[in-house]
């Protein structure tokens, strides 16, 4: 089902690099301005995402409300739930779905003159006649109106479903929010309640015979299993990153510092219509490597430094997650060569060990067998990097739970909903890292893998992580669409 990882050719590598630099049907290799989605998904996506959120809350009602408008010169990015439910990009817009008739509500605000001229100029979205055949929905009314339709719901004592964790927003993922809401609750000088739990109790007084219910757990569930459409944006994310990633690892040289390299991708991202980034840039040389997270980005490259890059766009809402390592002057040293192949050889066991329908648990307990065997074989000749490498094994041997990696979405770290099983339509990464402590550095890669009926297709196999492949693409000529 998988072909080798070790099979490949410099024919193959130049063929899979020619791809990630090719533009997608449509689109012009000239730079383009910043963009403003409004009209992502066509209706019919949302309609569908519709249907499968009446079939949750049965004869409940769903509402949920958007972000704010953005504070000073920051351009506006809706909400992930909010968006992935709505495709609405309008701020303190309110939704409501009743699961009783079948019938979509929106709430927006008032078309203000000010706002048009100085913000918006065309293609915002207001209460006013075509709004709702636009979106498809049954009706859009004044922000003001909610209240109104909120009120009928409170006679009837009708379950309420509403979302209970904060909002998220650009770069950032649901642990990140949920995380500063409870800092900033049990903080004596603070102690502000999120904009989620405040809407619930405004929602809790209006409609108290009501029985208010988390909306989270059902939009999970939907937004794990990816759509066509949403697989063909999460394609177009990583093809980005892809592109990025290529050019830093083609402008690395001792003397040039992490931002710069940062500066390349960003170039990238932008050229192919990135609103932004996913995520702080994890640029990572020589010891820097060692922190998971690391993104001061200030320091400077040197001759015999492996750079650890990470780092990926925001592209109409979606976003991507790809890791790749590569030498600061464009050769791997003898002793680098032997604990990134080894590490490499580790991890395409565990890509490769992949199964549709299998739990992590089964999926690691496989890969196990693969690495012990790997490792029985290579031949080492500092005991260091055996004996990390042996601690890397051992750290997947007996798991009994959790995932490989995490999903990619909407959210660089997505939701899973309750899922326990790779399925169909999942799109994750595989990130883990091989440290070093006598030398303090470590080495990780990270793909985007979309589960298939058949198994997975790699979204990033297209960047090289082979050391020759590597060495190859760093020095020859920069491909002619990367210029």
């Amino acid at each position: 089902m998988f072909a080798s990882p070790t099979a490949k050719t410099g024919r193959a590598l130049a063929v899979a690099v020619a791809l990630a630099l090719a533009p997608p049907i449509g689109m012009s290799t000239a730079v383009q301005a910043q963009p403003v989605f409004r009209d992502v998904f066509p209706p019919e996506e949302y309609a569908g995402r519709r249907e499968q959120l009446f079939k949750a809350i049965g004869d409940g009602v769903a509402i949920i409300e958007g972000t704010t408008e953005r504070p000073g010169e920051q351009p506006f990015r809706q909400a992930n739930q909010f968006f992935y439910l709505t495709g609405v990009a309008e701020p303190r817009a309110i939704a409501v779905f009743d699961g009783r008739s079948r019938e979509t509500s929106f709430f927006l605000l008032e078309r203000k003159d000010s706002d048009v001229l100085s913000k918006y100029g065309p293609g915002a979205l207001y209460p006013e006649p075509g709004a709702a055949e636009k979106l498809g929905v049954t009706r859009v009314l004044p922000r003001p109106e909610f209240a109104k339709l909120l009120a009928t719901f409170a006679r009837d004592g009708r379950t309420i479903y509403t979302p209970f964790r904060p909002e998220v927003l650009g770069s950032a993922s649901s642990a990140d929010p949920r995380t500063l809401a409870r800092l900033n609750h049990d903080d004596p000088w603070d102690g502000r309640p999120s904009r989620e739990e405040a809407f619930r109790l405004h929602i809790m007084a209006a409609a108290p015979r009501s029985e208010i219910r988390d909306l989270d757990p059902a939009i999970d569930r939907m937004r794990a299993i990816k759509s066509a459409r949403e697989i063909a944006l999460l394609r177009e994310a990583t093809r980005l990153t892809d592109r990025g990633i290529l050019r830093a690892m083609h402008a690395a040289r001792p003397g040039l510092t992490e931002y710069q390299l940062q500066a390349e991708s960003e170039y990238e991202f932008k050229r192919g219509g990135a609103y932004g980034a996913a995520y702080f840039a994890l640029v990572a040389t020589g010891q820097n490597s060692w922190y998971t997270h690391y993104h001061y980005n200030t320091a400077t490259l040197k001759a015999g430094d492996l750079v650890q890059y990470d780092y990926a766009p925001d592209y109409k809402g979606y976003t991507s997650d790809v890791t790749r390592i590569f030498p600061a002057n464009g050769k791997f040293t003898a002793h680098q060569r032997e604990y990134y192949t080894i590490y490499l050889r580790l991890y395409q066991a565990l890509m490769t060990s992949i199964r549709v329908h299998e739990t992590p648990a089964a999926i690691t307990e496989r890969a196990v067998a693969k690495m012990d065997a790997i490792v029985a074989g290579y031949a080492f000749t500092d005991p260091a990097i055996k004996t990390a490498v042996l601690a890397f094994v051992d750290s997947f041997r007996g798991k009994k739970g959790g995932w490989l990696g995490h999903a990619v979405g909407v959210e660089v770290h997505d939701v899973y909903g309750d899922y326990t099983t790779l399925e169909p339509g999942m799109v994750f990464t595989i990130e883990p890292m091989l440290r070093l402590p006598g030398e303090h550095v470590a080495v990780r890669l990270e793909d985007m893998l979309l589960i298939t009926a058949t198994g997975y297709e790699n979204l990033s196999a297209s960047v090289p992580v082979e050391i020759d492949e590597v060495e190859r693409f760093m020095a020859r000529p920069l491909p002619a669409a990367l210029r």
